[in-house]
């Protein structure tokens, strides 16, 4: 027997082994399946049946880049996800070829003026300058890889001038001056793992004339490492700010409070995704998360639905007065809509007390990010675009609109819906997913199970070396700054000078039929 007949029996005896192997797997498979109770369709039709399983499980994969065209997709669509990939990547917002909205449908539009405000006599701060990291795409192939380099880009910060600053609690004893409208929502340490966190604030401070809530889980070093403005949360499970017992530590509220970053508090009494105490699963919570928020380690969390320290809107008033005299900073809430009656039940208590917040974060029921509940994140909640009039229009008619700056948010991840929100009411806004987004996540829907498997909603060490601070942080910046020029572009295109100026006159609502109807008629 010569070699080539000696490889030739090898390599039948090795097709031969693996076809045993394989008819014995598929036989135990069988016998599995056809005995197991569990599934039907197994019983049935052992293995194949298998193959249903698999396509359910790589089901939203197919979905979203396969058969989801770029308008659809929950909650984001394709195109949205791309408009902030390209703002954060390549600090760009330019589109080829038109609008793919569907125009005969119905929605809000801001009006135009016939004669749009020149880019000099806008009323920007253009001293401000900052230089980020951004792709510069040089050939996108279809069979090989996308050629791109990095390269270092100065731009102005897009600020609002000094003129124009919004100050929060004018007369705390430490105001907090805003200089630009668009910042992080609450997003908490733990639902995020520390390298988002991170990277979220460093690329924060970078753009400057911004800030970043730390959401009900406290506040950690992550948040302070870029040395952004801090807006803190305190949620119904007082983490961050309670004792042993769980009890509110008022000593704890005053160190944090000396923090020079640390700007405002905010008392959560409800998000968009979940209007009722928040959740994280024991495997989030590793050691420091507890140390953190004092609780023990690898343990679930839930939050209580409510604060147990007040129960009306005079104690709730009470609460954040006290907290503001203790630290002399200004306090805030954050509040779900559900009804105008609820808008209109606050703004009369306050002009009665004459207490108020210093400012009211409106949470759209569309928002929302981590864990929550199916039935309470599709139903339970106003959104944004409902929510933030029934509020705005209520602290009108009390007379203390003056009192408050409220701050929206709920998917506003564009500086056309950002325009909209400020015609309807808002003073600020706040984003969140958009802002995952650009550290690095891609709609798994994995937030809830620490398993996301590009670093962002995980607390899993080795999860998280995907996540590369140094690079991520350049397109949270460049999102941010983007975000402004496109909203400072759209005040332009408007007739104003700044888009602190956006009011209800600015913002038309067209409905099926195509009748356009003044949003400040329909107030």
């Amino acid at each position: 027997m010569n070699f080539a007949d000696i490889i030739t029996v090898i390599g039948f005896i090795i097709v031969a082994v693996i076809v045993v192997v394989l008819i014995c797997v598929v036989l135990y498979v069988y016998f599995v399946d056809r005995t197991q109770k569990q599934h039907p369709v197994l019983r049935n039709y052992p293995v194949v049946g298998r193959v249903r399983y698999f396509f359910e499980k790589v089901g939203p994969e197919l979905r979203q880049y396969f058969f989801n065209n770029d308008n659809e997709g929950k909650p984001f669509s394709r195109r949205d996800f791309q408009h902030i990939v390209r703002k954060a990547k390549y600090k760009r917002d330019v589109i080829g070829f038109g609008s793919q909205r569907d125009f005969d449908e119905a929605g809000f539009y801001v009006r135009n003026s016939m004669f749009p405000t020149l880019t000099e006599e806008l009323k920007m701060n253009m001293e401000t300058k900052v230089e980020t990291d951004r792709y510069l795409l040089i050939k996108d192939p279809l069979f090989t890889a996308r050629e791109e380099r990095l390269e270092r880009h100065e731009s102005s910060a897009y600020l609002l001038q000094e003129e124009d600053a919004i100050i929060i609690g004018p007369d705390t004893k430490h105001p907090f001056k805003v200089m630009g409208q668009i910042g992080m929502s609450a997003m908490s340490y733990g639902s995020l793992g520390e390298k988002a966190i991170t990277a979220l604030s460093e690329g924060l401070g970078i753009a400057k004339g911004t800030w970043m809530n730390t959401g009900e889980g406290g506040l950690s070093e992550y948040h302070l490492k870029g040395g952004v403005d801090i807006i803190m949360q305190i949620g119904p499970g007082l983490f961050g700010v309670r004792d042993v017992e769980g009890n509110f530590d008022w000593d704890e509220l005053l160190e944090k409070s000396k923090i020079p970053q640390l700007k405002a508090f905010e008392i959560k009494l409800a998000q968009g995704a979940k209007t009722r105490g928040g959740h994280v699963d024991g495997e989030k919570v590793t050691e420091e998360i507890a140390r953190i928020r004092r609780v023990e380690p690898f343990k679930s969390i839930d939050s209580p639905n409510r604060f147990t320290e007040f129960g009306d809107l005079t104690s709730l008033l009470g609460f954040i007065e006290q907290i503001r005299e203790h630290t002399g900073k200004p306090v805030g809430m954050k509040v779900v809509i559900g009804s105008s009656h609820e808008a209109e039940e606050l703004a009369k208590f306050m002009k009665e007390s004459g207490k108020s917040p210093d400012f009211i974060t409106v949470d759209g029921g569309e928002g929302g990010t981590g864990a929550s509940y199916q039935e309470l994140a599709d139903t339970v909640g106003l959104p944004i675009k409902s929510a933030l009039p029934l509020v705005h229009e209520a602290l009108l008619k009390y007379g203390v609109r003056d009192r408050v700056k409220i701050i929206a948010s709920g998917k506003l991840i564009s500086p056309d819906r950002i325009a909209i929100a400020l015609g309807m009411g808002a003073d600020l806004v706040n984003i969140a997913r958009a802002l995952m987004i650009t550290v690095g996540c891609i709609q798994t829907l994995k937030c809830e199970s620490n398993v996301c498997p590009v670093g962002v909603a995980t607390t899993d060490p080795d999860l998280q070396k995907a996540l590369v601070i140094d690079e991520k942080k350049w397109r949270t910046a460049n999102y941010i700054i983007t975000m402004r020029k496109g909203l400072f572009r759209i005040a332009a295109a408007a007739g104003l000078d700044s888009p602190v100026h956006f009011s209800s006159e600015h913002v038309v609502y067209k409905d099926e039929k195509g009748k356009v109807h003044a949003l400040k008629d329909e107030a």
